[in-house]
């Protein structure tokens, strides 16, 4: 199985064969719109202004999991983030990145990559702290804005935890492109 296998839904809940995304660097991320690391929407843009031409694309999963920072519905949040952020990258339906629910893709994608990378900062363990009582596996996903790196040939290469900041993984993406 690889990742051109999943067929996920857009957020008018059409079917999306990843396979359309062959051959392009890809960055998933599971986002939330009221979280204090929503304002990364921005420099999500903004490598995507920058690197799209070049075969880059963002693959926005909204996520309600985490302190329910994602209560609207999946047209509400696209909507939202194009008219605050003005995000003009593929956001698809609303989706459970961790327990029963967790959708295939992102099982997938934490069977690839267990761990986040990145900095490890006092944001980190807020979030930690923030996310006690809940019931955590080893390789879920921490919280809102974890980032996982996809190559040209459809392979994780990396993961980053939710307080990197897209900027910091520039470098990254651009060794991919």
């Amino acid at each position: 199985m690889t990742l051109y296998d999943f067929t996920v839904k857009d957020t008018q809940g059409n079917n999306v064969s990843l396979a359309d995304y062959r051959g392009k660097v890809l960055l998933i991320v599971n986002t939330a719109t009221r979280c204090g690391l929503t304002p990364q929407y921005e420099e999500l843009q903004a490598m995507y202004d920058k690197y799209a031409e070049q075969g880059f694309e963002i693959l926005d999963f909204p996520c309600n999991q985490f302190r329910e920072q994602a209560p609207e519905s999946s047209e509400e949040i696209a909507q939202v983030c194009q008219m605050k952020f003005g995000t003009k990258f593929k956001i698809f339906d609303k989706i459970d990145v961790n327990g029963a629910h967790t959708a295939p893709l992102y099982a997938y994608l934490k069977t690839q990559k267990t761990e986040d990378q990145g900095n490890h900062t006092f944001k980190d363990l807020l979030l930690k702290l923030a996310s006690l009582g809940e019931k955590r596996e080893g390789s879920d996903i921490k919280w809102n804005f974890t980032k996982f790196l996809i190559n040209r040939n459809g392979e994780v290469v990396e993961r980053f935890a939710p307080s990197v900041k897209p900027s910091e993984i520039e470098s990254d993406i651009q060794a991919l492109l």
